[in-house]
């Protein structure tokens, strides 16, 4: 046998009887018996089985990452108050600076019309070439040579050295952030920039490498002054140079209202580039009145041919016509010769430029005599048909006086001297204005004063003359018998245009007029101030002075027999005087003219003509100014449509017998 004894068998005894009173509940717990296991306590595993992963608390790790959080948004808190309490300004205005960029609205100008409403001076489109020289910078095109490159493209286009380009884009202020590259070109040129930058910009999204070296060239929409005449009445309107500033004649004087005011917009650009959701503010700009001038455009093409014509076949300086309507004192002509072409003064004449016909002093000569003959008359010193016995010289003070012809002793009447321009005749009849030769200077001068010399023409015309009128007491001795036939005295040719409409007038001198009125932007005509008049003579005096023009013109015996025009009564004056040659001071050459109005008998229009220093053919002013006189009278009476009145002339009597 074994040593091992054997295990033992259970052997059941008998079943216990239930109770009849328990019950088997799935809940119900057993009380532990002899022999039975112990209950297993909750969670407890078998033995063996491996136990579960107890995770830490959370706690410690949010409050680590809830103080970082804290710790950031409190960093971009006092940011925060740093950019937008402590250093707003600052910052605002750097992001003004780098954003934002100002340009002027140019104000559309004003046009300049003739009596009729057509344009002799208007605007078209046109561009100012701008940059911003800081786009151009290194660290922004990423090249050295940015300028350089842009200047290379665009001097072609804009017609100048590249150097004086790259100058504007490579300014010494770094900061700068506006140069003007070129004033007022065409839209044609800006379209050729505008293609060339964009063709850049493609080449520049394509090739990053490769920079658009026109991306700081701008534009900013302005005007050109455009003249459709060229040179037609260049003298009265002035001109527009390239930087918009007015040089001269009406856009000068009424500067003012042609320009208008300027406005003004600020816009956000990035990259030379507006961007719209950024917003913008904009000032406006006014534009200018227009200004209708008295002139009929017709007729200073007329008078501009004619005077432009008789200077150059007279080889002379130059000269100018004046066309004036006698009842209301407006211009309708006043025309220059030599002039200029305001729309290109590269090639003008710098002598040229300005308005002649008022700028230029001048002894007038023997028109000048018909202010005397009206002292005389309205003094009733003489009549038409008193007698002056007229001498071939005539000694006065220290001078021996002479006629421009030498002749035998003429026996004329008052209205014979006029006709026939006799100095020395003048020079008796106005020594009868006086007991005494200073009497009679002190009466003559002031009817020289009232018929306007001396003064301004009232036109307020920039840089026009009043011409030279000593008082008497300062007349020399030669002066005081000089003066009643126009020499010693200067005028420009407004003035003397005047004289003889105030004659033409009935003896009422209006002030000349150049501008009708101006128009608004609201299209309203603002007619302008009614000028001044004042009565110089009598009616009676007038209309004499008038029939003895007649016969200067009419009479055989008279110097104007050139001007004479078919059909109608003319009345009018030669004039042939000693010239100052401005350049010397000294006499040189002469001054040559004519004055008159038509139809005699009733008024409608005055001309006047003058000519400086012609030194081809005659220098007579019957002889070269008489005829400019008919070509643009005859054109005046027909384009205003002036009848002949069919009168007969008054033929008064030019000499008598002794």
């Amino acid at each position: 046998m074994s040593d091992r004894e054997p295990p033992r068998r259970r052997v059941p005894g008998p079943a216990r009887p239930a109770r009849p009173d328990a019950r088997r509940r799935p809940d119900a717990r057993r009380r532990p018996g002899p022999g039975a296991r112990p209950a297993r306590r909750p969670g407890q595993g078998r033995p063996g089985a491996p136990r579960p992963l107890r995770l830490g608390s959370p706690r410690p790790r949010l409050r680590l990452v809830g103080l970082a959080l804290t710790l950031v948004l409190a960093a971009f808190v006092v940011r925060l108050f740093q950019v937008q309490a402590v250093d707003a300004s600052t910052y605002a205005a750097k992001a003004e600076q780098n954003r934002y960029v100002g340009q002027v609205l140019a104000a559309d100008r004003g046009e300049i019309t003739d009596r009729s409403g057509v344009a002799l001076a208007t605007s078209e489109d046109a561009y100012d070439i701008t940059a911003d020289p800081t786009m151009f910078a290194p660290k922004m095109l990423k090249i050295g040579d940015g300028p350089e490159q842009a200047a290379a493209l665009l001097a072609p286009i804009l017609g100048q050295e590249q150097e004086d380009l790259v100058e504007k884009l490579r300014p010494e202020n770094k900061a700068l952030r506006y140069v003007k590259l070129a004033s007022r070109q065409t839209p044609q040129v800006w379209k050729q920039i505008k293609d060339l930058k964009s063709a850049l910009a493609k080449q520049a999204e394509t090739d990053k490498s490769t920079p658009n070296v026109l991306s700081g060239v701008f534009s900013v929409a302005t005007s050109k002054r455009v003249y459709p005449g060229g040179d037609l009445a260049a003298g009265i309107l002035g001109w527009v140079n390239s930087e918009g500033k007015p040089g001269g004649g009406i856009e000068l004087q009424l500067n003012k209202q042609l320009a208008g005011k300027d406005g003004k917009i600020r816009y956000a650009q990035s990259g030379g580039r507006l961007v719209p959701t950024a917003g913008s503010t904009e000032t406006p700009a006014v534009p200018g009145s227009d200004v209708e001038l008295t002139i009929d455009r017709d007729i200073q093409w007329a008078a501009q041919n004619a005077i432009s014509d008789q200077v150059k076949e007279s080889a002379a300086d130059r000269g100018y016509v004046i066309v004036q309507d006698t009842r209301t004192g407006q211009i309708l002509a006043m025309a220059n010769s030599p002039g200029f072409d305001p729309n290109d003064l590269s090639d003008a004449d710098p002598a040229a430029l300005g308005n002649a016909a008022l700028q230029d002093a001048f002894e007038p000569g023997s028109t000048a005599k018909v202010m005397s003959m009206a002292a005389v008359l309205q003094e009733r010193a003489a009549t038409p048909g008193t007698h002056v016995v007229v001498p071939n010289r005539l000694h006065r003070g220290d001078r021996l006086f002479k006629d421009d012809i030498d002749h035998p002793t003429w026996y004329l009447t008052l209205n014979g001297v006029l006709a026939k321009s006799s100095n020395i005749g003048t020079i008796l009849a106005t020594g009868q204005l006086g007991k005494t030769q200073a009497k009679a200077n002190k009466v003559l001068y002031d009817y020289l004063r009232k018929f306007g010399l001396g003064s301004y023409t009232g036109l307020g015309f920039p840089g026009e003359t009043k011409g030279i009128l000593a008082p008497p007491d300062k007349w020399s001795t030669s002066q005081q018998y000089t003066i009643p036939f126009g020499q010693g005295v200067s005028i420009n040719a407004m003035q003397a245009a005047s004289v003889y409409s105030t004659i033409a007038n009935g003896g009422v001198r209006i002030e000349p007029t150049l501008v009708r009125g101006t128009k608004g932007p609201d299209g309203r005509f603002a007619p302008a101030p009614k000028p001044a008049e004042n009565r110089v003579v009598s009616a009676k005096t007038a209309k004499t002075l008038a029939q003895m023009l007649e016969s200067v013109v009419d009479d055989e015996e008279g110097t104007g027999t050139k001007a004479r025009i078919p059909g109608y009564r003319v009345a009018g004056k030669t004039g042939t005087a000693n010239r100052v040659d401005p350049a010397t001071g000294k006499y040189h050459g002469y001054t040559s003219s004519f004055a008159g109005f038509a139809p005699a008998d009733k008024p409608r229009i005055t001309v006047y003509c003058a000519i400086q220093n012609a030194t081809q053919g005659s220098y007579f002013g019957g002889q070269i100014c008489g005829p400019v006189y008919k070509k643009v009278m005859e054109f005046a009476l027909k384009s205003l449509q002036v009848p002949p009145t069919g009168a007969k002339p008054a033929k008064l009597p030019v000499s008598f017998k002794q």
